[in-house]
């Protein structure tokens, strides 16, 4: 009996700080950040600048990229992985679509400072990057792109402001979700998870148009996260499956290019 006492508490105590574990190294589970020198020289074959804000205890870095008679700007929020050393790319390539573009690296990316520590400073921060933009562009000029993880802080600035439109690929119907779906069933998700990242009710509040990319064989967000978002919007919304497509391969498909193409009015 008491060989099965000590069981039980050594199971409960492992149980306990396993969870504990969960709750404290999350961020190591969700983030990814590259750091970069802050010497680190950035090269494109079009003009930018890089540029910072500052945030609660921190600040922000970003590229800035501009182009002749710019249609307006596209606000990307990138992936949770990486840096803009690797992001930036994505930046020269949207300018070719006759818009300026303004890409952030988030708290502890690249060279901005700090750590994401919570939702609400990582909302808190997508607030800063959009008064960047705001005070240099009108709104109904601003584009809002949302990769992956950058979804979230991508819809939830749409169902704040009034933008011309958001662009998501391969988004997240919510974090909690992803996480219930790789995590042990017995882990109390909601109170051990910081990030819920509700992008399903940010777009059901947002009043802009929206168009989804997802890859119909995307090993990382499961593309029925894309359809079960549609049942949500309550703006008109394109939905451009990408057959074939994985989580970092779409913009080799003919689907997406042509779809993104039209969204931006090419």
């Amino acid at each position: 009996m008491r060989t099965a006492m000590n069981l039980a508490a050594l199971a409960v105590a492992s149980y306990a700080l396993l969870c504990l574990a969960l709750y404290l190294l999350q961020e190591r589970l969700i983030f990814f950040p590259e750091k970069l020198p802050a010497g680190y020289a950035f090269d494109y074959d079009i003009p930018f600048e890089e540029v910072t804000w500052p945030v609660d205890g921190a600040e922000l870095h970003a590229l800035h990229f501009r182009v002749d008679d710019a249609r307006g700007v596209i606000l990307y929020f990138h992936g949770n992985a990486g840096s803009l050393r690797g992001w930036g790319d994505v930046g020269e390539e949207l300018a070719g679509y006759g818009y300026d573009v303004v890409i952030s690296d988030y708290r502890g990316y690249g060279k901005s400072g700090g750590h994401i520590t919570g939702e609400a400073q990582l909302l808190a921060d997508a607030d800063a990057t959009y008064a960047y933009v705001r005070q240099r562009y009108a709104e109904d000029r601003i584009v809002l792109y949302g990769r992956s993880v950058g979804s979230a802080p991508a819809t939830y600035l749409a169902a704040q402001h009034r933008p011309r439109l958001l662009i998501l690929e391969a988004p997240l119907y919510s974090l909690r979700d992803l996480a219930s779906r790789v995590m042990p069933p017995i882990a109390p998700l909601g109170l051990l998870l910081k990030y819920e990242l509700p992008v399903y009710r940010w777009l059901g509040e947002s009043e802009c148009p929206a168009v989804i990319f997802h890859g119909t064989d995307d090993e990382v967000i499961p593309f029925d996260s894309s359809l079960r978002l549609l049942a949500h919007t309550r703006s008109p919304a394109t939905f451009v499956p990408v057959e074939g497509g994985r989580h970092n391969n779409l913009e080799r498909f003919e689907a997406y290019q042509a779809g993104l193409a039209e969204a931006l009015g090419n």
